[in-house]
């Protein structure tokens, strides 16, 4: 089924479930007198529409451009810089260039240029970048999912500055809050709404090997052990032991944290918390343990390099582990519950694997040197910097290449927002 024929169904149920909910809560009018209300959906500033507004972040990797692909369109543009790239940095209230200079550079020193990583919390893109810092910019295409129905936006895209840290960072969130840890354990929280709006507002600050917003809680891993605490910080209980967290995830079936032994799930409802280790099925050297785990946003079926070995799924629901002998991989995602794990190794070959036997179920060529695999609903789309290329993958199609889009770079950083 095509793009647009899911959006026109997706459109009609949204009309049906948005007009349920105003007839049920009612509209003031002239005629009734009563108080005009916002209408259901409505956001400032943003328009809504019958389609998601798929979107691709893009970095050539040795400039600090940024450029927004649009799926629909096929059309790219480039992200306008904020003023002094990205005006005061998180700690700088000043927004001095020169306060808060990367380390081993001189306020004399042009810094280098260039972004090493890309990843998106499902509207923003944050960009690891060559001095260190963490730059955010809104894509201006996102989803808002309220259970029986969703709301497509879209907006202008724009910068909205730079946070200082160190990296590697890790970024978490919900609605209320995004986490971002530094490579040093900082983790600094920051205001969701206020990020929606243009701002970068820090809220609080603390120290964790990793941290995942949940429940309208923060669980936080630490020295062995995942506390639940309130969202501005203070110690709470502890949930469960997970040796040497690293890599997290948010599923529909609950929090993951990755531990030494496995995996560790958190579940929260009515404000109590609980936690389940989901142990590895034998042994795992620390090379070989997932560090990093890939999936579709909202799916409990999770991947993650298995270091030389291949590649681990995670059923989050089924609770098991899965190791795929695939030899090393460049890059690994996981489609969904029922749909394929696609990992990618060195030489281009793609390859698809039923989640549940391990099985390879297809295998199509592309060629080498891409990074990254992110995945939607029903495409797949691998970066190719040698050909200036992004390629478009039908995933349930036996791995057929849908498009070959053309951004006008060489992409060597990508991420997919608006799901």
């Amino acid at each position: 089924m095509s793009r647009s024929i899911i959006a026109i169904l997706a459109a009609g149920a949204l009309l049906a479930g948005c007009a349920a909910e105003r007839g049920a809560s009612g509209t003031g009018t002239a005629e009734t007198g009563g108080p005009e209300q916002v209408p259901h959906g409505y956001v400032e500033g943003a328009e809504e529409t019958a389609e998601p507004q798929l979107r691709l972040v893009l970095s050539d990797g040795a400039t600090d451009r940024a450029h927004v692909l649009d799926l629909l369109t096929g059309r790219t543009a480039e992200v306008p810089a904020a003023a002094a790239h990205g005006g005061p940095p998180s700690g700088n209230a000043s927004g001095d260039p020169s306060h808060d200079a990367p380390e081993g550079t001189t306020q004399g020193d042009a810094p280098p240029a260039g972004v090493r990583e890309i990843v998106g919390n499902g509207r923003h893109a944050f960009l690891t970048t060559a001095p260190g810092a963490l730059r955010v910019i809104d894509s201006g295409g996102w989803t808002v999912d309220h259970g029986d129905h969703v709301h497509y936006y879209r907006a202008a895209t724009r910068d909205l500055g730079t946070i200082a840290g160190r990296p590697p960072y890790d970024v978490t969130g919900d609605a209320a809050i995004t986490a971002v840890r530094s490579g040093d354990g900082t983790v600094m929280l920051f205001d969701r709404a206020r990020m929606d709006e243009g701002e970068l507002t820090e809220t609080g600050r603390l120290t964790a090997d990793a941290v995942v917003p949940y429940g309208e809680r923060l669980l936080v891993a630490r020295d062995g052990a995942v506390q639940v605490r309130a969202r501005t910080g203070e110690p709470g209980a502890t949930v469960g032991s997970c040796a040497d967290a690293e890599g997290t995830a948010l599923t529909r079936r609950g929090a993951v944290f990755g531990c030494a032994d496995g995996a560790l799930l958190v579940t929260g409802r009515d404000g109590a918390f609980e936690s389940v280790k989901i142990r590895y099925p034998r042994g795992v050297g620390k090379g070989e343990r997932a560090r990093a785990f890939r999936h579709r946003p909202g799916s409990s079926t999770l991947a993650a390099e298995a270091g030389e070995r291949g590649v681990w799924v995670l059923d989050v629901t089924g609770r098991t582990w899965r190791l795929l002998e695939t030899g090393p991989v460049v890059a690994v995602n996981a489609t969904g519950d029922d749909t394929p794990v696609l990992s990618l190794t060195g030489d281009g070959a793609l390859r698809a694997h039923d989640p549940v036997t391990g099985e390879e179920t297809a295998r199509t060529r592309l060629p080498a040197g891409a990074t990254g695999i992110q995945v939607d609903t029903s495409r797949a789309y691998v970066n190719d910097p040698a050909g200036r290329a992004v390629h478009e993958i039908d995933y349930n199609d036996d791995l057929r290449r849908a498009r070959t889009l053309r951004p006008g770079l060489a992409p060597a950083y990508l991420t997919e927002t608006g799901r």
